[in-house]
C-alpha cells in the first residue's frame, strides 16, 4: 500500500483480509475435563492455571510474510465494495508466500531472534500461562485492594494504577476496576437477549463466521460445551451492540476486543463496556468506510519522523504504508498478540488513556526496531513482511512509557497538522503526474520542468521553450530599463517646473 493510499482511496471495504485468517480447527486433544468449579464462572480465565499450553513451533519451514502482489491485491480489497451488503471480507483463506526471516543476520535492538517473530495478521494460540508474584506487583495488588475498600477512590486513582508498570495485577482485579474505567455499574446492566432472538440481523452470519474463527482466543482446556456456549454469548455481545447502535458498522477484528472484555467481566458487563468503546474509542473504526481509521494510521509516520527523521525517510522510501499496523489497531493488539498477558496489560493502558494511545504504542514499537528496520531491504514487500511480524518479547512496559512520552511531546493535535501537510504533498504529487500524463498524450514527450520565473508564476499553464524564455526574459529587461529611463529623466524635469 502506497504512503497515502490509506486515505485516498474510496475506502468502501469495512475490513481487512488481514484479520480473516483465524483457522477454526477443533483442537480436541485441548479440550481437557475441568472441575465443576472452573465450569462455574466465564471470567477471568487468565489468572486460572490450566497447565501449559503447547506452543506454537515458529520455527520449522520459515517465517511467511506477503510479497509485492498480495499487497497489492490486499490493498484492493480494503478500497473494494462490500457485497451482497456485507462489511467484512468472507474469505478465510490465508495465501502468503515465504521469505526468509528479517534479523537474521543479526542481533537487533529488542534483542529477538529470526524465529521470534509472528506476522500481525496470523491467527495464533492464546497462551493463559499465568506467572507468580514478583515483589513489586505483590505490593501493588495490595495498593489496589485497600484503594477498592475506600470508597473515596478517585476515577483518576484507577487511571494511575491501570496505566503504572504492571497495571491492574489480575483479572480478579480488572474485573471490578475496568467497569470503573468506561463508568459502568456492574450493579445496573440489562440481562442478555438469547442468540434467537437476534439471529435475523443482517450482520448476524457475518458475526458468527468471525467468532467460529475465533478458538483460539479461548482458554484452552474448557470442556466443548462451555467453550460452545461462549460462542454463543460472544456472538450475542457483538450483535446487541451494532443493533443498538444502527449507525455503528461491525468490522472484522471487533469480536477479538469483544472476547477480551467477555472472558474478563463476563456477558452482561461486556455489553455496556462495548458499547461504551464503540461509540468513544472505536467509533472511527465502526464507520460505513475505513478512510477515518486510514487517516489515523497516518499518525505513525509523523511521530517516527519527529523522533527519527531517518528511520521515517526509510520507510517513506520503501512505501511500505501502514497496512501492517492495521490489524493492532482494529483490535488494541488482541488479534495479534499470543499472550493473554500481554493483551490484558495493553487493554489496562488503553482503557486509561486517550483513544489515540494503540497509534502511539505503535509508533514506539516502530521506533524500538529501527535497527532492525535499517538492516532490512528498503522496499515494500521487505519491510512489511518485518514490520507484520511483532516479536514475542517485545518489553511492553518500556513501550508504553515510550508511547506516554510521544503523546506529551507531540499532542495529537501537532500531528494532526503534519498529516495534513502530508496529504497536502501528496495531493500536489498527483496533480503534478496527472499534468505529466496529458502532456504526454498531446505531445508524446516529457513536459520540460516547472519555471521558477514569475512568468511561470502567472502564467502555470504557458508551455516554455529555451528561445520564449529568452524572448520573454529579454522583452522585460527592456520594458524595465524603459520605466527606469523614465521615472529618471521626466520625473526630475517635472520637478524642477
Amino acid at each position: 500500500m502506497e504512503r497515502m493510499e490509506l486515505v485516498n482511496g474510496t475506502s468502501e471495504k469495512r475490513s481487512s483480509a488481514l484479520l480473516d485468517t483465524e483457522d477454526s480447527d477443533e483442537h480436541p486433544e485441548s479440550l481437557a475435563p475441568m472441575d465443576e468449579s472452573r465450569k462455574s464462572s466465564t471470567p477471568g480465565y487468565g489468572d486460572k492455571n490450566y497447565g501449559p499450553l503447547s506452543s506454537r513451533n515458529e520455527g520449522d519451514g520459515g517465517e511467511k510474510c506477503i510479497d509485492n502482489d498480495e499487497t497489492t491485491e490486499l490493498t484492493k480489497l480494503l478500497h473494494q465494495p462490500p457485497e451482497d451488503g456485507a462489511h467484512s471480507d468472507k474469505n478465510g483463506e490465508d495465501n502468503h508466500t515465504d521469505c526468509s526471516s528479517p534479523g537474521s543476520n543479526g542481533k537487533n535492538i529488542a534483542l529477538v531472534q529470526p524465529n521470534n517473530h509472528r506476522r500481525s495478521d496470523e491467527p495464533t494460540e492464546l497462551s493463559f500461562e499465568k506467572f507468580p508474584e514478583n515483589h513489586e506487583e505483590k505490593l501493588k495488588r495490595i495498593k489496589i485492594e485497600n484503594a477498592l475498600d475506600d470508597p473515596k477512590t478517585s476515577l483518576e486513582s484507577w487511571k494511575q494504577f491501570a496505566k503504572s508498570e504492571y497495571g491492574l495485577i489480575n483479572d480478579d482485579l480488572r474485573r471490578k476496576i475496568w467497569p470503573l474505567l468506561v463508568g459502568v455499574d456492574p450493579q445496573q446492566v440489562d440481562p442478555a437477549p438469547s442468540l434467537e432472538e437476534l439471529n435475523n440481523h443482517p450482520e448476524y452470519n457475518q458475526v458468527v463466521l468471525d467468532v467460529n474463527r475465533s478458538l483460539k482466543r479461548f482458554p484452552p482446556g474448557i470442556p466443548y460445551e462451555q467453550r460452545v456456549a461462549l460462542q454463543d454469548q460472544l456472538t450475542v455481545l457483538i450483535l446487541r451492540v451494532i443493533i443498538k447502535y444502527p449507525h455503528l458498522k461491525y468490522y472484522q477484528g471487533y469480536h477479538d476486543v469483544a472476547i477480551t472484555f467477555l472472558l474478563v467481566v463476563g456477558e452482561e458487563v461486556a455489553f455496556h463496556v462495548m458499547e461504551i468503546l464503540s461509540t468513544n474509542h472505536l467509533v472511527e473504526c465502526m464507520q460505513e468506510t475505513m478512510e477515518p481509521t486510514q487517516r489515523r494510521l497516518m499518525f505513525i509516520y509523523p511521530l517516527v519522523r519527529r523522533e527519527n527523521a531517518a528511520l521515517c525517510s526509510y520507510l517513506e522510501r520503501s512505501t511500505v504504508g501502514t497496512l501492517f499496523a492495521l490489524p493492532w489497531y482494529l483490535t488494541w493488539f488482541g488479534h495479534s498478540l499470543n499472550s493473554y498477558r500481554s493483551v490484558v496489560r495493553l487493554y489496562d493502558y488503553f482503557l486509561a488513556s486517550d483513544f489515540l494511545l494503540p497509534i502511539y504504542v505503535t509508533s514506539a514499537i516502530v521506533i524500538y526496531r529501527q535497527n532492525e528496520i535499517f538492516q532490512e531491504d528498503c522496499d515494500m514487500a521487505s519491510l512489511h513482511c518485518l514490520l507484520s511480524q511483532l516479536p514475542e518479547d517485545l518489553p511492553f512496559e518500556y513501550l508504553l512509557k515510550s508511547a506516554e512520552t510521544l503523546y506529551r511531546k507531540y499532542p495529537p493535535r501537532v500531528i494532526e497538522k503534519d498529516v495534513e501537510n502530508m496529504i497536502a504533498k501528496e495531493k500536489q504529487q498527483r496533480l503534478v503526474e496527472e499534468r505529466e500524463r496529458e502532456y504526454r498524450k498531446l505531445y508524446g514527450k516529457k513536459p520540460p520542468p516547472a519555471s521558477n520565473s514569475i512568468i511561470g508564476r502567472f502564467l502555470p499553464h504557458l508551455q516554455l521553450s529555451r528561445r520564449s524564455v529568452f524572448v520573454t526574459t529579454a522583452f522585460s529587461i527592456l520594458v524595465g530599463f524603459c520605466a527606469y529611463y523614465y521615472r529618471a529623466h521626466y520625473m526630475s524635469l517635472s520637478g524642477i517646473r
